[in-house]
C-alpha cells in the first residue's frame, strides 16, 4: 500500500457526467479537507509503523496488494473502482474512503462512481446501504476538494 499521488487537471464536465473535476457545489470548508488530510496522515503514519517492524508476511501483503492496482490487462481506473465496490461489500470505510480517493485521482466521473456503486449494493444488499451513504457523502467532499 503505497502513496498513489497521481496528479490532477481541472476540468469542467456536464452534469450527467460530473466528475471530481467539475464545480457543482460552493468551494469545501476545512473540515472536509481536514477529515481527509486526517485520514490520509494516519494510514501514512500507522503504515510507516506497521512496515517499519520488518514482519516479512505483512510487508509482502502490503507489496502484493500495492501490486495488484497496477495498470496490466486492466487500467488503473477499472481496478479502483473493483477495490471500492469490494470495500462497499466487506463495508469497510476506512478502505471504501481509499478507492474513493484513488477514484478521485484516476478522475472517475460521478456517473462511473455511482455504476459501480450499483453492483456492490446489488451484490452486499440492504446492508450495504449506510456505507454507500458514507461513500456517496465522501465523494461529495472530494468533488469539492478539486
Amino acid at each position: 500500500m503505497s502513496k498513489r499521488n497521481a496528479s490532477r487537471t481541472k476540468a469542467a464536465a456536464p452534469k450527467a457526467a460530473k466528475g471530481v473535476g467539475a464545480r457543482s457545489s460552493p468551494p469545501h470548508t476545512h473540515a472536509e479537507q481536514s477529515s481527509l488530510d486526517e485520514f490520509r496522515r494516519f494510514r501514512e503514519r500507522m503504515n510507516s509503523e506497521i512496515l517499519g517492524e520488518n514482519n516479512l508476511v505483512i510487508n509482502r501483503f502490503f507489496a502484493l496488494d500495492t501490486r495488484t492496482y497496477e495498470r496490466g490487462a486492466l487500467d488503473v481506473k477499472t481496478k479502483e473502482l473493483l477495490g471500492l465496490v469490494a470495500s462497499l461489500v466487506l463495508r469497510c470505510d476506512d478502505c471504501v474512503t481509499y478507492h474513493l480517493t484513488r477514484c478521485a485521482e484516476e478522475r472517475v466521473t460521478r456517473a462511473e462512481l455511482f455504476e459501480s456503486l450499483s453492483v456492490g449494493l446489488i451484490v452486499g444488499g440492504s446492508i450495504v446501504i449506510p456505507h454507500l451513504r458514507r461513500a456517496v457523502d465522501r465523494w461529495t467532499e472530494l468533488e469539492r476538494l478539486d
